[in-house]
This record gives C-alpha cells, structure tokens and sequence, in this order.
C-alpha cells in the first residue's frame, strides 16, 4: 500500500507526465520538419500545419474537454483521452502522406484537449488552495513547460538516430505508463454535477471560428491580406465566434459559462497567457530554423542547444513558490513576461555568421527562466477562488488560452516572418540577396513582434490580475486523496 502523503505525489508524477506528452507533441516535431518535408515534399506553407493543426485542435476542443471532465468524471475524462492519444501518435507515426500526417495531428489535439484539463482539474481538486496548491502547480508547471523544450531535443535524437516517425512512436508507451499508473492511484472523481449535458454547438462554433481565423492568417501573407479569400475567411470566423457567444448567453448548459470571466483573475490570468505563449512559440520554431538552417546543426546538436531552456524553467519554476509565499502572484506575474521579453530581444539580433554560445543560449537562458516565474505565477492566479465543481473549466481555460495563444502567435509571426523575407529578399542586390540573409530577415521581424507580445502580457497581468488574501489554514492544508 502506498501511504496518503506518497499518494499525493505519486499521483502529481502520473498527470505530470501525461502533460509533458501532451505539450512534448506541440514542439518534438520541430527538428523534424525539415525530414518530413522531405518525405512528403511538403511546401512551407503545409510545413507550418503539421504544427498547427496539433495546437489548434487541441486548444479548439480544450472548452469541451474540461467540461466533459467535470460532467463525466475526470479519471473516466483521463483515461480515455490518453488512450486515444496514444492511438493517434501510433497511427501518426504510420502515415503516408502529408494530408494524412497534418490530418492525425489534429486527432492527436482532439484526443489531448480531453486528457490535459482532466489532469489539472484532478490536481486542483487534490490540494487546497495555498501553498500546498502552489508547490504541486510549481512541479507541474516545470514539467509541463519544460516539455515544449525537451521535445526539441528527443525530437532531434529521434530523428537522428532512429526515423522521424519515432517523433510519434516514442508516446505509444508513456501513455502505457501513464494509464496504468492512473488506473492505479488515481481516485475515480465522479461528476459533481447533476446533468450530463454537453454543449456540442458552442463547441463546434468555437472550433470551426478559431480554425478560420488560423488559416486566414496563414494564408494572408501569400494570397494579400485584402484578397477575398482572406477576407472571407474573416469573416466566416468572426461570424463563428459571435454565434459562440450568444450561444453560450442562451444555452441552459453552456461549455463556456461567460459568468467566469467575472473572476477577475480567471480572465487577467487567460489574457496574459495568450500573448506569453504566442511569443515563445515563435522561440522553438523560428530558433530551430535558424540553428539547423544558418548555423548548419544536425538535429541532435540542434535539440541539445535548447536543453538550456527546461533547466532554466526548471530552476525559476521550482523556486517562484516560495517568493510567491512571500510577495504573492501577482508581482511574479507581472515581472516573468518581462524577463520572457528580455530573452526575446537578445535573439532578435541574431546574426548570419553567429555563434550559438555567444548569440543564442544567453537568449534562450534568459526566457527560460522567465518562463518558469509566468506559467506558475499565471496558472495559480487563473485557479484562484474557482469554485471546485468548475475546475475542469478552469483548467481547461488555462490550456485554452496557452494552445490558441500558440497557434495565433505561430500563425501572426510566421506571417510577418514571410512578409519580411519577401521585402528583404526584393530590395537587396543580388549578392546580398541570398536565402539566408532573406531569412534571417524574417526571423528578426518575428522576434521583434514577440518581445511586443511579452510586455502586452506583463502590462495585462499588472492591470487586471488581483492579489488575493489567504488564511494561514488555507496556505498550509491540502485536500486528503480518499
């Protein structure tokens, strides 16, 4: 038998876990890019959908996912949202085709939206509010994070050493693992609630908005941004999304309870997550580029060089508790973005013939560790005073918020990206005008719209976030595992 206190934490490693696979699948497949392009003779446009149709399905279904987990019971949510996710990442790994390979991805997000609120909900419920709630969401938090970082180096080992597909195969027994050790500890958490009833029409609606207005920002920059397709695609989003909210104004069930943007911290937490994570997205996208492109790394040393990162978030995020304890949220909050910004401006001057000691790591050392401080400080302020037959909401806003933050910040920066590639390459003389130095162009313009998308974020989190006050009891005891 384990005992109660073991328990606790033996359960916090199993749905750690489970999020590390799920945020590991949004960046190992980076260092892969250019052997699948290969493979499928893939354009760079379609390139950029093997990333984005796994965030966007995932942050499209992330409503739906956390509600379900709250109606149907969290471990039953869990359980079945790893199976399938494990299911697809082996069918991934088979595909023949680019359609079929962009086409998985999705149903590897559909499957992840289900199991990764279900796992925070579950940790939510687990510890009280306070400082237990803080160290568990510290270890989850540098856990989770610090897969987007360690996907880019297992992605580079795997597609080395062994084949790209592996990128997909390696999830098919951590899942293994991870359903096992849920079947084993993690207590059933039956619904809280007394109906059953799933609001598939704003879930769609969602969905279908956040995919149009994805595309048409990736299509803008080759098609024009006043074409009629782009405009149309606009349009139908804007149409989808309006639908969403007064649907979720009349429902009698609705997925997204608009009565929760009330708390003021749910939504100053959500909307200082977005524009964070848009920035760091073009950090592991636009970097792996640029490190196996320009610098000319193998995959391996190319994953090897971002191993700085989750050490970085690993320090910050296991530390910022105590500060947190100390000065509370939301000053860490505040100043994580901050610093996120810092690391993003040193790799905005990135140069043709750089270095990586010398032009990249300090960079991403930097953001790493700013990483660290915003996802603990913004995770905690985005679950306070929840109350806790909504956490599977509340969590599943959170992962939202980071998931369509990716994929609108991959899809805005990879536009601008394009866009200055194209002037830079047009307005050069010939010698100047290689495909480098076009490039790298664009890369500069992405970072330098990420550092804007970081102090956004930090401005949000210093005028809407709100510092709660907790009881000594609150701070010291957690929710007993039954």
């Amino acid at each position: 038998m384990v005992d109660k206190a073991k328990g606790h934490w033996l359960v916090l490693v199993i749905l750690a876990l489970a999020q590390f696979m799920v945020v590991l699948d949004s960046s190992i497949v980076n260092v892969a890019l250019p052997a699948m392009q290969h493979a499928f003779n893939l354009s760079p446009a379609n390139l950029q959908w093997i990333v984005t149709a796994y965030t966007l399905a995932f942050g499209g279904f992330l409503l739906l996912g956390g509600r379900a987990a709250d109606l149907y019971g969290r471990r039953k949510t869990f359980m079945i949202g790893v199976t399938l996710f494990g299911i697809a990442s082996l069918v991934d790994g088979l595909a023949q085709s680019g359609t079929m390979l962009i086409v998985l991805r999705a149903l590897q997000g559909l499957s992840a939206a289900f199991m990764s609120p279900a796992a925070l909900s579950i940790v939510l419920i687990t510890y009280r509010e306070g400082h237990e709630r803080n160290k568990a969401l510290s270890v989850w938090g540098a856990v989770a994070s610090g897969g987007a970082a360690a996907g880019v180096l297992l992605g580079g080992i795997l597609t080395e050493y062994l084949n790209w597909r592996w990128n997909f195969f390696i999830n098919v027994p951590i899942a293994a693992i991870v359903l096992f050790g849920a079947y084993k500890l993690v207590p059933k958490h039956e619904s809280e609630e007394k109906h059953n009833d799933l609001d598939l029409p704003g879930a769609i609606s969602v969905t279908g908005g956040l995919l149009m207005l994805v595309y048409a920002l990736v299509e803008a920059p080759s098609h024009g941004w006043t074409a009629v397709s782009t405009l149309l695609y606009l349009a139908i989003s804007v149409a989808l999304l309006t639908f969403f909210v007064i649907n979720e104004q009349r429902v009698q069930r609705p997925l997204m309870p608009l009565r929760m943007f009330k708390i003021r911290n749910v939504s100053g937490a959500n909307l200082t997550m977005l524009p964070v994570i848009g920035s760091m997205f073009a950090v592991f996208f636009f970097t792996s580029l640029y490190i196996q492109g320009i610098l000319g790394y193998s995959p391996v040393r190319t994953g090897l060089a971002f191993l700085v990162v989750p050490i970085a978030i690993a320090i910050s995020a296991t530390n910022v508790p105590a500060i947190i304890k100390r000065v509370g949220f939301k000053p860490m909050a505040v100043a994580g973005p901050l610093v996120i910004a810092a690391g993003l401006l040193l790799l905005s001057h990135i140069p043709l013939q750089g270095s990586y000691w010398v032009h990249v790591m300090p960079g991403l050392l930097i953001m790493g560790l700013g990483a660290g401080v915003t996802f603990v400080s913004v995770t905690i302020a985005a679950t306070s005073g929840v109350p806790g037959h909504e956490a599977g909401l509340a969590s599943g806003l959170v992962n939202t918020a980071q998931q369509v933050g990716g994929s609108l910040g991959l899809a805005i920066l990879s536009g601008i990206a394009s866009s200055r590639a194209a002037h830079a390459a047009a307005s050069q003389t010939t010698a100047q005008a290689t495909t480098a130095f076009a490039q790298l162009q664009g890369f500069h313009g992405a970072y330098y719209a990420a550092v804007g998308f970081a102090i956004g974020a930090s401005i949000v989190a210093a005028l809407v976030i709100k510092q709660p006050k907790h009881t000594a009891t609150q701070i010291a005891t957690p929710i007993p595992i039954e």
